[in-house]
């Protein structure tokens, strides 16, 4: 038994819960994937309420390497990087036909009532992604307007990207999910415009 065999199963597991759903994804269909033997699947997990406890930890530990890395290649605006991690997702709903979401988000609506561990789990990576996306309107500095709640703002955008995401793959209409990019645009524009009619008035 290996770290290796270990990750193995956790990414199977991370892909199938992310396309199928956590309900949907037995442990059969996690040993198909992977190959391995009953025994060790059951060596590191004991049900596969600690599957999930492992891609959740995944999820959250991986979150600079898997998504904000790549989404941030090359952009060094940090404005541009909310818009750019937007994008990342509007991609995924495009190259999947709509059908791979956030994975977060995915298991969130669909776990009604998790256990104390899976929603603290659940909690922490959304607030991991909002600490990133309050990281880059704090770079913008003096760009934002005084007083604005720049973590508020942040817990907006989340709601504003989940929202985005789920009217997308209900309706199949990229439509959606660049309207409400749009207005989002719109709202930061204001607060740079009203950032710099203050500067410039003072």
């Amino acid at each position: 038994m290996n770290a290796a065999t270990r990750q193995k199963i956790v990414m199977a597991a991370m892909e199938l819960f992310w396309a199928k759903g956590y309900q949907s994804t037995s442990i059969a269909d996690i040993l198909a994937r992977t190959q391995v033997h009953s025994g060790s699947l059951y060596h590191f997990f004991p049900g596969k309420q600690h599957v999930l406890v492992a891609v959740l930890e995944a999820y959250r530990d991986g979150i600079e390497q898997w998504l904000l890395a790549p989404a941030w290649a090359g952009v060094e605006d940090p404005r541009e990087r909310i818009f750019a991690l937007l994008n990342g997702y509007r991609t995924q709903l495009l190259a999947s036909d709509y059908a791979y979401g956030c994975p977060i988000g995915n298991l969130a609506l669909e776990l009604h009532e998790p256990d104390p561990e899976i929603r603290e789990l659940l909690a922490a990576n959304f607030s991991n992604w909002v600490a990133a996306i309050e990281r880059c309107l704090v770079a913008m500095g003096d760009r934002v307007a005084p007083g604005t709640d720049r973590r508020a703002l942040a817990e907006f955008i989340l709601t504003i990207m989940e929202g985005a995401i789920m009217q997308a793959r209900t309706h199949r209409d990229i439509g959606l999910f660049d309207r409400n990019v749009g207005v989002l645009r719109a709202h930061l524009d204001q607060l740079e415009s009203a950032a710099k009619a203050r500067v410039e008035g003072e």
